[in-house]
């Protein structure tokens, strides 16, 4: 299961139909909780997604619209005993906030503290890259190892069926036949988090060749003087990330509370996403992942 369920799209301030940030990416048998602002805790529920699916919390940067849910969700996980342990990574410059927000959440919880402070590996297929904000950000970047993809037809000539495809995937070779010889390269998947930020060289790397790109879009292009005094992005802007990245499907959030329709935002991102399917996101939705790309 790959798929994302969207719990909150609201900058700065809630609306009544936006909820504050929050997006948990289901991932296999992961559970990643993207930038948890105040109600994600009830969002959850609406969206009907348990705590105990949580195995990492990643915080983009130390600002209230993506991190005052924090204490919410440790203490709901408290309370339904939760058991595996949760790594909550963020900023290093955050520290002080971060301990402080998990201080008043209910004690219980195997929580484990992942600070990071430059661009690189935080986890296992998980890294960072530094964005460009009013204070410390980075992005995130989840990228699935190569493998490759059996063909059916190659084999029924090799004369491989059942259990005996499991052995030749495990070993790599089965009565001299390889596994290259009855399969071809498959690309792995890529999923990317932009949140608050400037246009920037961190954005892009985040962005390159991503299968599904999370992108702030606060702003419209007719507002791009606030876009730049406040570092963010416009519409336009993340669907020229999307186009540099060679993006497939790119989801608009982080709306102003300006912007009650957000098609305009859609249709400007669009207009520069060069054939990008873009979807601007509302509370509640989930959004699977493209099918696989066929190379690399």
């Amino acid at each position: 299961m790959r798929e994302l369920v969207v719990l909150g799209t609201a900058s700065q301030v809630p609306t009544r139909t936006r909820n504050h940030n929050g997006y948990l990416l289901r991932w296999d048998g992961e559970g990643l909780l993207f930038d948890p602002g105040e109600g994600t805790q009830r969002q959850m529920i609406h969206a009907g997604v348990s705590a105990s699916q949580i195995t990492r919390i990643c915080l983009t940067h130390i600002h209230g619209d993506h991190c005052y849910g924090l204490p919410g969700v440790l203490s709901r996980m408290v309370l339904d005993r939760v058991t595996h342990p949760v790594h909550l990574h963020y900023p290093a410059s955050g520290e002080d906030i971060v301990r402080a927000l998990v201080s008043v959440a209910s004690p219980g919880l195997d929580l484990r503290l992942q600070p990071h402070a430059e661009a690189g590996q935080v986890a296992p297929y998980l890294e960072v890259q530094p964005l460009r904000h009013r204070v410390e950000t980075y992005g995130y970047r989840l990228t699935e190892p190569a493998g490759r993809s059996i063909l059916p037809e190659r084999l029924k000539a090799a004369d491989i069926t059942g259990p005996d495809i499991g052995q030749l995937q495990r070993e790599g070779i089965l009565r001299g036949v390889r596994l290259e010889d009855v399969s071809i390269p498959r690309r792995g998947q890529r999923f990317a988090f932009v949140m608050d930020t400037a246009p920037c060289e961190g954005a892009e790397a985040l962005a390159d060749g991503a299968d599904l790109l999370v992108a702030e879009s606060t702003f419209s292009d007719e507002d791009a003087a606030l876009a730049a005094q406040f570092a963010h992005l416009t519409a336009g802007q993340a669907g020229s990330l999307a186009r540099t990245g060679g993006v497939d499907t790119l989801v608009l959030t982080h709306f102003s509370s300006r912007y009650g329709d957000t098609g305009l935002l859609a249709e400007q991102a669009r207009a520069l996403a060069d054939g990008a399917t873009v979807i601007a996101a509302n509370d509640l939705d989930r959004i699977t992942f493209p099918k696989r790309r066929s190379s690399s």
